[in-house]
């Protein structure tokens, strides 16, 4: 059996598998601290407690005595900074935080190729720009840095003692030469980043380290069981459903939204703000638009309206689809394809007969929208793809799938067991790590259990059209 531990923002996920049957799950729920605004940081001992209850959890229905590897995941670009004991300096700075800016102006000035070695243009999301942020306004913490991890190496470290991380999830931290496969002392140069605190690189299938003897007595895992190196969550996700090959894509609903696409060389495209990233399989590549919105604004109405993000879906089907606003959706700022952490979410359109059913509605839409620019943004890279994969929180929704199957034109699969997305990829890493699966195995695709063709909506492109002009035309309001 093996164990896939994600590290959501929203929730940490486990999973115990044996590589194609789930036998068990856990989830243990997470919040986002916000002191100041354009502020997203984590305590990661809240990360390290949530592993331990969800593997509790897990333990009440399969033994984990039975568990024979590991494999890691987790949300990409969380700056968290140790010093020399490998105590945690500060909250994790994570992906959705917009205080680095000014550190992207200058990253990209003083290192002007950085888009063609990093895969992307400098964002604000990315670990780079936020080391520089650090060194500018937390001397005193730049100072002490004695190492820099990932959100799931950290989880790592506790489990296994080692400075590990993988070459999917370093990618997203702009250090990693994606061509090469290997850190840039060019981009930590510029970045105020010594080489020397970054972890060893590794493949996701590959060993890290073994649950020491301290993680076994606080985990209830049998110390001595290896954990591999993982994956990012977007390459996690891939793995889950077989987007190990080129020519394979899908898009992931979570709190964030992905639309990712396969390859098997390097093809950067960093002025769309499409991100050219390593995968966590060795001599493959990924192409990926990162919304920072994702299924994140069906939650945040659910919270305003205080009701369940269920129940925002089932208002939103009740909705006259003639008397729905319009609304941006970026709480957050947006990563692709506009590069722009300045604009923010907003309603336009609303009427004084105006309901709840119709600002669902306007939510859904929005996310739908959100997929619509990212597939534009890919050129004709998509549209030659026989389908898109769905997984993550937000594929539960079939009325939200079917949306954005309208929007963007593109046919696609409910997988079996989507919501499982990237611990099951995880799972499967650590299943090829131990040599039950091979790398070639881990592109198989799991069954689709539900299709979503696209069919014309009176009035749907009318309102995506509307929904982009009204992006340009707030785009100067900053």
């Amino acid at each position: 059996m093996f164990l896939g531990i994600d590290i959501g923002t929203s929730a940490v996920k486990v999973i115990c598998t044996d590589g194609d049957v789930i036998h068990a799950s856990a989830t243990a729920n997470l919040t986002v601290q916000s002191p100041h605004p354009g502020w997203s940081e984590q305590d990661p001992q809240a990360w390290w407690s949530a592993v331990r209850a969800a593997l509790n959890e897990v333990a009440g229905t399969v033994p984990l005595s039975g568990v024979t590897g590991i494999g890691l995941s987790g949300q990409m670009h969380g700056a968290v900074l140790l010093d020399s004991a490998r105590d945690v300096l500060r909250p994790a700075i994570l992906w959705n935080d917009s205080r680095s800016t000014e550190d992207c102006a200058h990253l990209q000035a003083a290192l002007p190729e950085i888009g063609t070695i990093a895969g992307v243009l400098p964002l604000p999301g990315f670990t780079a720009p936020k080391l520089m942020w650090v060194a500018r306004e937390e001397p005193q913490v730049h100072a002490r840095i004695a190492h820099i991890l990932l959100p799931k190496d950290y989880i790592g470290l506790r489990l296994h003692g080692e400075l590990v991380t993988d070459r999917s999830d370093a990618a997203g931290t702009l250090w990693l030469d994606q061509g090469a496969r290997e850190w840039s002392a060019a981009v930590a140069g510029a970045s105020a980043t010594e080489m020397a605190w970054l972890p060893r690189l590794a493949d996701g299938h590959e060993v890290a380290s073994q649950i020491t003897a301290a993680a076994a007595a606080e985990t209830g895992l049998p110390a001595g069981i290896p954990v591999v190196a993982g994956g990012g969550d977007a390459a996690t996700g891939a793995v889950s459903l077989g987007a190990t090959e080129a020519g394979r894509g899908f898009i992931s609903l979570g709190t964030s939204g992905q639309l990712f696409v396969a390859g098997d060389a390097y093809h950067p495209n960093p002025a769309k703000f499409v991100h050219a990233f390593a995968h966590t399989v060795p001599e493959r590549w990924y192409q990926m638009a990162a919304m920072l919105n994702g299924a994140r604004p069906i939650a945040w109405l659910a919270g305003q309206l205080q009701i369940s993000a269920g129940e925002v879906v089932d208002l939103a089907e009740s909705a006259d689809p003639n008397r729905v606003p319009i609304f941006l959706p970026y709480l957050t700022g947006e990563r692709s394809p506009h590069g722009d952490p300045h604009i923010r979410a907003g309603f336009f359109g609303l009427e004084d007969s105006t309901d709840r059913a119709a600002l669902c509605r306007a939510v859904l839409e929005a996310v739908a929208f959100t997929f619509a620019d990212a597939v534009d943004s890919f050129g004709d890279t998509v549209a030659g793809l026989p389908h898109l994969a769905a997984i993550g929180g937000g594929s539960k929704s079939p009325f939200l799938l079917q949306l954005i199957a309208n929007a963007t034109g593109q046919r696609i699969g409910r997988t079996v067991g989507s919501d499982a997305g990237p611990a099951m990829g995880a799972a499967r890493l650590a299943a090829c790590g131990m040599g039950a699966m091979s790398l070639s195995d881990l592109g198989h695709q799991p069954e689709i259990a539900d299709w979503f063709d696209p069919t014309s909506v009176p009035d749907l492109d009318g309102r995506l059209q509307r929904y982009r002009a009204l992006y340009q035309a707030l785009k100067p309001l900053r």
